[in-house]
C-alpha cells in the first residue's frame, strides 16, 4: 500500500525528528523539575516575597498559552535583545519555563502532604530548614509525586508539537517539511499521529503501572 511504502521512504526523517522530541521532552522535564522544586519551596515560604515570585510565576506561565510563549521569547526577546535563538535551545527554555510551573504546584502538593511533624521532628533535632526538606522531606515527598512526573513528562512530550511555529525541527515539523515535498498530507499527517500514539500509550502504561505500584506501596 502507498502509505506503507511513504512510511518506508519517510521513516529517517521522522526518526530524527522523533529523537529532537524526545530530547526536548527530557532535558525540558530534568530542567523543570529542578525549577520546580525552588518554585515550590518559594510557594511555600514564610517569605512574603519568595511567596509572591513563585505565585506570580506560576499565573503568568499557566494563564498564557504555550504557543505565545515560545513566539514571546523566539521572536519578540530576540528582536528586542537582537538575540538570533537557536531554535531547539528556545524550545527547551520554552518547554522548561511552562513545566516548571506544573511541577511547582505538583512539588507543593507533595511537600504538603508530609506530615508536619516530621519537619518539628527533624528540626527538634538541631538539623536546619534546609537540610531538612534535603534529608527527610523531599526524599518522602519525590515518592507521592514520580506518578504527576511522569504525567507532566507526557504533557510536555505531547507540547513539543507546538514548537513548530519557532521551526524546530521535531517529529511534527518533519511531517510538515515532507508534506511540503510530496503534497500527502493525510497519510504523512497519519502516520505522525501514529506514532505519537505508540509513544504515549507506552508511557501511559508506564504511568498506570507507577501508580498501581505507588497504591500497593502505601497500603502495605
Amino acid at each position: 500500500m502507498e502509505i506503507f511504502q511513504l512510511f518506508k521512504d519517510s521513516l529517517p526523517s521522522l526518526l530524527s525528528g522523533l529523537s529532537v522530541t524526545i530530547e526536548l521532552a527530557v532535558i525540558s522535564l530534568i530542567l523543570a523539575v529542578i525549577l520546580g522544586i525552588i518554585l515550590g519551596i518559594f510557594s511555600i515560604s514564610t517569605s512574603k516575597i519568595l511567596k509572591s515570585i513563585a505565585t506570580v510565576y506560576i499565573y503568568i506561565i499557566r494563564g498564557t498559552p504555550l504557543m505565545i510563549q515560545a513566539l514571546f521569547l523566539y521572536f519578540g526577546v530576540g528582536q528586542a535583545l537582537n538575540i538570533q535563538f537557536d531554535p531547539v535551545v528556545a524550545g527547551i527554555i520554552v518547554l522548561t519555563a511552562n513545566a516548571a510551573a506544573y511541577m511547582a504546584e505538583i512539588f507543593r502538593g507533595g511537600i504538603q502532604a508530609i506530615d508536619i511533624g516530621q519537619m518539628e521532628a527533624a528540626r527538634s533535632l538541631g538539623l536546619s530548614y534546609s537540610k531538612t526538606m534535603r534529608k527527610v522531606i523531599l526524599p518522602q515527598a519525590v515518592k507521592i509525586m514520580i506518578p504527576s512526573i511522569l504525567n507532566q513528562f507526557i504533557v510536555t512530550l505531547k507540547d513539543t508539537s507546538i514548537l513548530t511555529v519557532i521551526s524546530v525541527r521535531e517529529l511534527t515539523e518533519s511531517g510538515k517539511i515532507i508534506i511540503a515535498r510530496n503534497y500527502k498530507a493525510l497519510p504523512m499527517y497519519a502516520i505522525v499521529a501514529c506514532m505519537y500514539f505508540i509513544i504515549i500509550t507506552a508511557l501511559s502504561l508506564l504511568l498506570s503501572y507507577v501508580e498501581r505500584r505507588s497504591s500497593y506501596g502505601n497500603k502495605r
